[in-house]
């Protein structure tokens, strides 16, 4: 039903109802036909499911399946330690389990916020009598009345209207109040027909009767909650790349398993031997560390973003955000400050900004302020004004330059209309009623006679009337709202205004003013390489004039595409439509901007969405990270969001970018450094194989360096503060790796075999010095020395790989932030080597044995020809990438030529 096209009459027939309203056996009839008045909630997901979910993805089950292997080898070797090991796996899998599980309580409290937006009661007239009812007994046909202030509980259309605007920009994303009257609409669409209500919207001003043709989820906003539920929340980049290394981690750890177990059986070693020697491998290749290392290097970032006033409500969106490569934002609320002001003037022929206005301008053009301070509805109270956000702006204009004194007696009015387009008051003034005019330009021109000009009245002649005209297409065309204003002297005795023989004053040019501090955001985000997009409900026009204002819009013919043209556009042609270098979308609809978020993510982009209305929500849940307003938004959008900017800030956003970027870099330095521990580990397992030669490291021994020495300063490395250029360069390809071929290696070709080669040098160094020699048998108090020696001169090299990891460019010399993590995770390492090797309860769980200070003085010197190799390394790095660069601006040039 096209019930914005229809008259009042067909309403009433179309909807059966009257005037009078419905009788109670009618109404009580249509809403157990209908339903309750409200937003139904998703179907809850089952307890166990969601434990199912939270305790058994991919790498859960590595870590299950990691866990059994160590129980089962503990039950065949006991006093082995490895039940110890498999309880260790069964904490990290609880503690990021029951995280995961208190995250998924988001989208039961964004159906909540839903709810909370739709008013408690509401005054419906039954059988011809105003009554109050729950908003939930609304049905199709009830008759409403509606007051300033009240939000509208149901889809209505319009009856009578008393002056009525309303607020739908939760809903529409346009910046101003719109009257609304009973009037039939033209072509329309529904939402933005001026005879129709929405569920969600209020009153800005006046009053209106209406009838409810739509309840529940078959409202606008109950398909905007129905688009909500319908988006799945995709996975953030971040976790897609942990699910890809799971697998790759199973694989690797499975297949070097399975070829040690074949290499000790080759030496002729016992099965039990083997299969131990097979299960501390593949434990030792799984990462444990890694699922705390990641939770807590985004919580840690979360708590930092929080300081710079954004409020992490997901976790993996914290990583999400330093991967944007789209920034997709509302413009009311989010760009701007959400609150009209006068911005320009024109007054005696000449166009001023605000801030021109002198005593001279003032007092020549003393009617118009006048009439922006007495032609109005709001309501003015001693501690401001409330109303229609326009009208506050003008009296704030008025206040500003003719002052606030006594306001004189008010002897009628005619309210504003959406079809006069204007507003005319009559006041007692000191020669009589005085009366005054605003509206539109083009409702004002045909009754005006003469024009204010310099303080004189002139005639208005067609030379005047083209110079106004002319002024008003300027402001328009920079995205101002423009009311003309209008007097005339009536005389004495007059108790009713005349709208004729008005004498025009001039134009007042308003706008919802953009935040100070979003031009440099921009700037930052396109130095960084993010690209961010306007997606407003509001007018094409403003949003170009805004865009230019911010710097976001600098050329000259930008590609500007309106909600319908994107309802026209199929998939393709709106994927190619972003590939222009600047776009900006306006009368957007929540699922067009839905579809220009798929469509960016098709497009192999990670977008963030920001936004504050219900209107917002959809696009918010589907993005890659949705970041909502804190002081603005609706609760809805605060819910649905994974981010929350308190103070309503966009340029919080580019520091909550910052640290975002930051945690993937922290990941990639985590598993460098316990990466680069496996060569060491793997190698004297390969010697045994192979050249016959004592074991240098013991199973438990490798568990004592990865489940024990490595963890806290890896730990540490996860929480490292962003790096002075991180916002210097573009976003990472989504491509792009966690574990790439330069960080493998680099781990394990050139720092994992430096340790190696150190490890296995003092190993041997330890047993050749007691007289050992190659094919005879070491003795035992000898051997576990020797393995003491291997372990210590391990962990002291990476007490060294720890702070080399912390850059894989920039020197050591380099000062950087301290981190107390990797200090406190160091102290920590290297008490646990300690008591491993001097301890009784440590030489018998680990068979080590304390070795002489000459052996920490090789360990130490092996960790300091490893900080050398490393930084010759890295200077080589950075001479190649110099070159790169001065290279760049040539293949440049001549990219340019050929093109």
């Amino acid at each position: 039903m096209q019930v914005q096209r229809l008259t009042v009459g067909e309403a009433w027939a179309a909807l059966r109802s009257s005037p009078l309203g419905l009788s109670s056996d009618e109404a009580a009839r249509r809403l157990r036909e209908f339903g309750p008045n409200r937003i139904e909630r998703p179907r809850k997901v089952a307890l166990l499911q969601q434990l199912r979910r939270d305790f058994f993805h991919f790498f859960a089950l590595l870590l299950w399946a990691a866990a059994g292997l160590a129980f089962f080898a503990g039950r065949a070797q006991p006093g082995s330690g490895m039940e110890r090991l498999g309880l260790a796996i069964l904490a990290v899998i609880l503690v990021n389990g029951v995280f995961s599980f208190w995250q998924e309580h988001r989208a039961e409290r964004a159906m909540e916020a839903l709810e909370r937006l739709l008013p408690k009661e509401i005054t419906a007239v039954r059988e011809g009598v105003p009554r109050r009812l729950p908003a939930e007994q609304a049905v199709p046909g009830d008759v409403l009345l509606l007051e300033e202030g009240e939000e509208v509980p149901a889809d209505c259309r319009v009856i009578e209207s008393w002056g009525a605007t309303v607020n739908d920009s939760a809903l529409t994303g346009e910046s101003l109040p719109r009257p609304r009257s009973e009037q039939p609409a033209g072509e329309e669409e529904l939402a933005r027909a001026p005879n129709v209500v929405l569920a969600g919207s209020s009153l800005a001003s006046g009053r209106l009767r209406a009838v409810v043709f739509a309840t529940g989820m078959r409202t606008e906003f109950g398909q905007i909650a129905r688009l909500t539920q319908a988006s799945a929340e995709p996975l953030s980049p971040l976790q897609k790349e942990i699910a890809r290394l799971s697998r790759v981690i199973a694989l690797l750890s499975c297949a070097l398993g399975a070829l040690f177990f074949a290499l000790g059986r080759m030496a002729g070693l016992p099965f039990w031997d083997c299969f131990l020697f097979a299960v501390g491998i593949i434990v030792a290749n799984v990462p444990e560390g890694l699922l705390p290392t990641v939770t807590l290097s985004l919580a840690l970032a979360a708590q930092r973003m929080s300081r710079r006033k954004a409020l992490v409500r997901h976790l993996p969106s914290v990583e999400a955000l330093g991967a944007a490569t789209v920034i997709c934002t509302d413009k009311t609320g989010t760009l701007t400050e959400n609150r009209m002001s006068a911005r320009r003037l024109f007054l005696s022929l000449e166009e001023v900004d605000r801030a021109q206005l002198d005593a001279e301008r003032i007092a020549r053009s003393r009617p118009l302020f006048e009439a922006a301070l007495l032609c109005e509805g709001a309501t003015v109270l001693e501690s401001g004004a409330v109303g229609d956000p326009t009208e506050l702006a003008l009296i704030e204009l008025a206040r500003e330059t003719v002052g606030a004194g006594p306001e004189p007696r008010r002897l009628g009015e005619l309210p504003f209309d959406p079809l006069r387009r204007r507003r005319t008051t009559l006041h007692q003034g000191p020669d009589g009623p005085l009366q005054f005019t605003k509206g539109a330009l083009e409702a004002l021109l045909p009754l005006c006679g003469a024009a204010l000009v310099g303080g004189q009245v002139r005639p208005l002649d067609a030379a005047l009337r083209e110079a106004f005209v002319a002024a008003e297409e300027r402001f328009a065309g920079d995205g101002l709202r423009v009311l003309a204003f209008c007097f005339r002297q009536l005389p004495r005795g007059a108790t009713e205004p005349e709208e004729r023989d008005l004498v025009l004053t001039g134009l007042v040019g308003l706008e919802d003013p953009p935040r100070p501090e979003v031009p440099e955001a921009v700037r930052r985000c396109r130095e960084a390489g993010i690209r961010v997009l306007i997606l407003t409900g509001d007018h094409p026009r403003t949003a170009l004039a805004l865009a230019r204002r911010i710097g976001l819009v600098q050329g000259e013919a930008p590609t500007l595409l309106t909600g319908e043209a994107v309802r026209r556009m199929s998939s393709t042609a709106l994927q190619l439509a972003l590939d222009a270098p600047e776009v900006l979308f306006a009368r957007l609809a929540p699922d067009q901007k839905l579809r220009i978020v798929l469509a960016l993510q098709q497009k192999r982009e990670v977008v963030a969405v920001t936004g504050d209305g219900v209107n917002d929500a959809p696009a918010l849940r589907a993005a890659d990270v949705g970041v909502a307003m804190g002081r603005s938004g609706t609760d809805v959008a605060r819910q649905v969001a994974d981010l929350v900017l308190a103070d309503d800030n966009f340029a919080s956003i580019v520091d909550a970018v910052e640290e975002g970027r930051a945690v993937f870099a922290n990941i990639r330095r985590f598993m460098t450094y316990i990466l680069t521990s496996n060569v060491p580990e793997a190698v004297p397992y390969l010697a045994f194989s192979l050249f016959r030669v004592p074991l240098a490291l013991t199973v438990l021994q490798i568990l004592a360096v990865d489940l024990g020495t490595d963890l806290l300063p890896a730990l540490g490395l996860g929480v490292e503060r962003p790096t002075a250029d991180v916002m210097r360069a573009p976003p990472r390809r989504r491509s792009e790796r966690l574990v790439s071929g330069a960080l493998l290696a680099r781990a394990y070709l050139f720092l994992g075999l430096l340790e190696a080669a150190g490890s296995m040098a003092v190993f041997f160094y330890v047993l050749g010095r007691a007289g050992w020699r190659s094919g005879s048998a070491a003795a035992p108090a000898l051997y576990a020395q020797a393995t003491t020696a291997c372990l210590a001169t391990i962990v002291a090299m990476q007490v060294a790989n720890v702070f080399l990891c912390r850059s894989d460019r920039e020197s050591l010399g380099v000062s950087r932030a301290a981190n107390p993590w990797i200090g406190a995770g160091v102290a920590v390492e290297l008490a646990l080597v300690a008591g491993i090797a001097y301890t009784g309860v440590g030489n018998a769980i680990y068979g080590t044995a304390p070795v002489s200070p000459e052996v920490w003085l090789l360990a130490a010197g092996c960790a300091l020809a490893m900080v050398a190799a490393e930084e010759l390394r890295k200077l080589a790095a950075r001479a190649l990438a110099s070159r790169r660069e001065r290279r760049a601006p040539v293949a440049r040039r001549w990219a340019r030529a050929a093109a």
